[in-house]
């Protein structure tokens, strides 16, 4: 499938990227070629002009040899895009094909260390600039963002998910990962439009943190970038797991005249809340056998 999408895409190469066939020395016939789809995704980032607000706002205080901060940060994602696992494999996986650069507007690939010495090199300030850059593109491109209030509800999912990584790393620290004991990791946090299937937020945290104290930045986040006032907030669902589910929290949430669908952080609670239930109905929209009360 790869092979045939990027012979199908090669004329399409060419024009937009100024490609030289005989140069290259890339075939007519078919072949396979394991970066057909991201040489495709690459030729749609450049149409869209899809990373210039990174360009913009992302200021990296690090002198230009080669290439400039900003377009290392694009080799970095061209690794990730290609499943690398670290930066070290961008020496492998993207500075040997020309196809994949040419395909994102890259005249050449920075070696992995360079990469990283760029990492390494940016800010809190810088961060901050990113999550900027990153709001401007899900405003321009995202579907969330363009939701219809005014014919359905906005539906936001909430939660983190524990990310085990190297113990000198960012943030890392003990903390509870799934299957993974005695381990020590970071806590990514998200705020899903579900309808879309679109991550809006995304926040890393130390590895003892929890959804309790999570949620407040996450929920804050959320309406930064989907830039919710007061009538598309009275639009909006948040829901969240049990790990956010305290009186407090729940209590903040509706001080603020959010809508909140979530379950309680106590089962002691949620135990004797069941048994004042007087009646029970089947949910037929749920498996079997569940009833609401």
């Amino acid at each position: 499938m790869a092979g045939t999408l990027y012979d199908a895409l090669y004329p399409r190469i060419q024009e937009a990227c100024h490609y030289d066939a005989e140069r290259y020395e890339l075939p007519g016939t078919i072949r396979f070629h394991r970066s057909g789809p991201l040489v495709a995704i690459g030729i749609q980032v450049r149409r869209l002009h899809l990373l210039q607000p990174i360009f913009e706002k992302v200021q990296i205080a690090q002198k230009t040899v080669k290439f400039s901060p900003t377009e290392k940060l694009v080799d970095a994602l061209i690794t990730i895009l290609a499943g690398a696992r670290g930066l070290v494999e961008a020496n492998k996986r993207v500075r040997p094909d020309r196809a994949v650069q040419h395909a994102f507007g890259r005249s050449g690939c920075a070696e992995q260390s360079v990469i990283q010495d760029t990492l390494d090199a940016c800010t809190a300030e810088n961060v901050t600039q990113m999550e900027e850059a990153i709001a401007q593109i899900y405003r321009q491109h995202g579907q969330g963002y363009r939701h219809p209030y005014d014919q359905e509800w906005q539906l936001l999912d909430i939660d983190i998910t524990g990310r085990p990584c190297g113990p000198k790393a960012a943030f890392a620290t003990p903390g509870y990962f799934s299957r993974q004991r005695n381990r020590r990791g970071r806590q990514v946090g998200y705020v899903l439009a579900t309808h879309y299937e679109e991550v809006v937020v995304e926040q890393v945290f130390a590895g003892k943190k929890q959804l309790t104290t999570a949620l407040r930045p996450l929920v804050e986040a959320a309406e930064r970038v989907l830039e919710l006032d007061e009538a598309k907030r009275q639009r909006t669902i948040l829901r969240i797991d049990a790990g956010a589910g305290t009186v407090e929290l729940v209590n903040w949430l509706l001080e603020r005249g959010d809508h909140v669908h979530t379950k309680d952080f106590s089962g002691v609670r949620a135990q004797k809340l069941a048994e004042s239930v007087r009646e029970w109905f089947p949910d037929p929209q749920i498996r079997s056998g569940n009833l609401a009360g």
